[in-house]
C-alpha cells in the first residue's frame, strides 16, 4: 500500500515575521524550478516491516539505534565540534574523485538508520534515481542526492575511523538549548553542555534570524561533505549545499524546531530540502540499483559540478 504525500505550505517564523510559501497548484522555487504537480508516492513501511523512522519499535536493530543515540547525545558537545571542524577542515586525508568516493562506501552500513541495512552506495543511487524520475531536468538535484552521504567515509580507517556517533544520525545545533523534538532527547541530560548556562537558553550564544550558516551543528557526515564541496569549488547551487549540510537536521525539516534561527535564504532552501527528504527517506529499498548501468550518467554530472580530483 502507498500513501500520497501532498506538498505542505511552509509557514516559518524568521526575525519575528511569518514567512509563508503560498499553497498553489505549482509552487515555483528560487531560480524558477517548479515542484511536480503530483505528490511523491511513498511506501508506508520500511524494509524491516516497521514505519519509517520508528525509533520505539521493539527489535534488536531498534535497541542498537537507541544505544547509538545515547552515545551521540552525550558526546556531541560544542567544543568537540569545534575540534572536528578544525581537524577535518584541513582536507588533508585524501585526494580522489567523487565516484571513487562513492565506491568506498560499499562496506559501510549506517548504525543510526532504523530503515535500511544495505551498503550506502545503494542508498545514494536509490535516492538519486527516484528523484531523477520526478525531476528529470534538475540534474544538480540528482547529483546532490548521489553525494549527500559521502561524508560517511569519516567512519573508514583512512579517514580517522571516527565512531558512528560522530559520523551519522540526526543532527542538531550546539551552543543553545537541545530542543525536545530531538529523537531520544532524554540522553542529552548527560551531555556536558546541558548544564552550561551559556548554552542552556533557547537562543544560547546566537540571535534570532542569524542564519543557519552561523549555527554550530553536531559533527558528522553532513557538515564534512558540505565543507569538502565548498572548499573544492563545486558549482552546485546554494540549495544543493543546503541539502547536503542539513538533510539529517530532522528537528528542523520534520518537526519545525529551530526555525527562529533561519534567514530568508534558509527559508527558500528549506523548500528544496523538504522535497529531497521524501526521496532520501522513502526510497530506501531492498531492490538494488544496477550500478554499472547508471554510472555513466552520474559521472557526467560529477564532471559538470566538481573538479576531477577532490581534496578530502
Amino acid at each position: 500500500m502507498t500513501i500520497l504525500i501532498e506538498q505542505p505550505a511552509l509557514e516559518l517564523q524568521v526575525e519575528g515575521n511569518n514567512v509563508h510559501a503560498e499553497e498553489t497548484n505549482e509552487l515555483v522555487l528560487e531560480g524558477g524550478f517548479p515542484l511536480p504537480k503530483d505528490g511523491y508516492m511513498a511506501p508506508e513501511i520500511n524494509s524491516f516491516g516497521h514505519s519509517f523512522r520508528e525509533y520505539d519499535a521493539e527489535s534488536e536493530r531498534q535497541k542498537g539505534v537507541e544505544e547509538f543515540y545515547r552515545l551521540q547525545h552525550i558526546n556531541q558537545t560544542y567544543d568537540f565540534v569545534k575540534r572536528m571542524r578544525e581537524e577535518y577542515g584541513k582536507l588533508d586525508k585524501a585526494e580522489m574523485g567523487i565516484w571513487e568516493c562513492c565506491e568506498l562506501l560499499n562496506e559501510l552500513v549506517d548504525e543510526s538508520d532504523p530503515d535500511l541495512d544495505e551498503p550506502q552506495i545503494q542508498h545514494l543511487l536509490q535516492s538519486a534515481e527516484t528523484i531523477r524520475k520526478d525531476y528529470p531536468n534538475e540534474d544538480w538535484l540528482h547529483l546532490t542526492a548521489l553525494i549527500h552521504d559521502l561524508g560517511k567515509i569519516l567512519a573508514l580507517p583512512s579517514f580517522g575511523e571516527l565512531p558512528q556517533w560522530a559520523v551519522v544520525g540526526d543532527t542538531f545545533p550546539l551552543g543553545c538549548a537541545f530542543d525536545e523534538s530531538n529523537v531520544h532527547h532524554k540522553y542529552f541530560k548527560d551531555n556536558p553542555d546541558y548544564k552550561c548556562p551559556a548554552y542552556s537558553a533557547k537562543n544560547g550564544i546566537y540571535t534570532e534570524g542569524c542564519g543557519l550558516d552561523n549555527i554550530v551543528m553536531s559533527w558528522g557526515h553532513d557538515d564534512y561533505m558540505y565543507m569538502v564541496a565548498k572548499a573544492n569549488g563545486t558549482t552546485l547551487p546554494s540549495a544543493g549545499l543546503f541539502i547536503i549540510r542539513y538533510h539529517s537536521f530532522y528537528p528542523l525539516h520534520k518537526e519545525g524546531a529551530y526555525t527562529h534561527f533561519m534567514n530568508e535564504e534558509d527559508v527558500e532552501n528549506l523548500k528544496w530540502l523538504k522535497i529531497f527528504n521524501k526521496y532520501d527517506l522513502y526510497s530506501k529499498s531492498k531492490v538494488l540499483v544496477d550500478v554499472e548501468k547508471v554510472k555513466p550518467y552520474y559521472v557526467s554530472l560529477i564532471e559538470k559540478y566538481f573538479p576531477a580530483k577532490v581534496r578530502w
